[in-house]
Parts: structure tokens; sequence; C-alpha cells
């Protein structure tokens, strides 16, 4: 078991949220789902929790309401091997969703994500401060991270 698992909180879409996240990730599969009963706070026979994996990653998706939203101070990462993998995400979790800056996106629950190619940390760790801020300048230009690009501004 993983010791920290993140809890994401949903305005009772959880199910949806489940069924969209199936579709994005391959790897993805639920464990464990709990439902509200009589004299709880949330729909009676409705999903409260379910706890699910993407890969070796663990989360649980609390089905609470509306008293709390996603915002950007939390974001999940998708380190991807290639461009290929990088448009597969950034399609399919902006579908209902929004693009922002930099590799980020919100999907159509405003859970936040940051689709980066692999690469990318090889290029920023580098040690060469000049082309790390060559690489930056250029991320900072982006919506979704073009890798053919990102070394191109490395190599130049």
């Amino acid at each position: 078991m993983q010791k920290i698992k993140p809890c994401l909180w949903f305005n009772y879409n959880a199910d949806e949220a489940m069924e969209f996240y199936a579709k994005v990730f391959k790897n993805f599969k639920v464990s464990n789902k709990a439902y509200y009963g009589p004299n709880m706070p949330g729909p009676e026979g409705a999903l409260l929790t379910a706890e699910f994996s993407i890969g070796e990653s663990e989360f649980m998706a609390l089905n609470a309401g509306p008293a709390f939203k996603f915002t950007e101070a939390i974001s999940l990462m998708v380190y991807c091997d290639d461009q290929e993998e990088v448009d597969r995400y950034w399609e399919m979790l902006t579908d209902g969703g929004e693009e922002s800056m930099c590799g980020w996106l919100k999907d159509r629950f405003g859970l936040s994500w940051q689709i980066i190619p692999k690469k990318l940390a090889e290029l920023l760790g580098s040690g060469d401060t000049e082309k790390t801020n060559k690489v930056m300048q250029e991320v900072l230009k982006m919506k979704k991270l073009i890798l053919k690009d990102l070394e191109k501004a490395y190599n130049s």
C-alpha cells in the first residue's frame, strides 16, 4: 500500500470521473467503492468513495458535493515517453476541459494536470544555465509542450 494517497474531492460526479479516467489511462483500475447509507450527508445509494490506481499511483475519490473545488495549487504530472503520448493525453484530458500554459491543463472535472515529456527533465537538468534558460523561455510560450521545439531551443 502506498504510504501517502491523494484524496480528490468530486462534486457528486466521481462515477463519471472514474469512467472518464478509465478511458484516458490504459492502466486505470478501481479497487474499492463505498456508498452513502441512510442518515449520511450524501444521497443514499450514491458513491461515497472510490479507491483507484493509475499504474502504481493510488488515489481516493471522495464524492462529497460542491463545498470544495480543485485548484491549480495541486496538479497531477504525467511523464510521457514521446510527443505522441503527450498529444494523446493532452487531447483526451482537454476534452471538456481547458488548456493552460507550460504543459498544464484542467480536465472536465476541474482537476489540474501537467503533461510533460520525460526529456524535459533532462534538458532542464543538464547543468548548462544558458541552455536551460532557452528551454524555459520556450516552455513559457507554449500551452501543450512540443518536444521538438524544446530540443531545438536547447540545441540553438
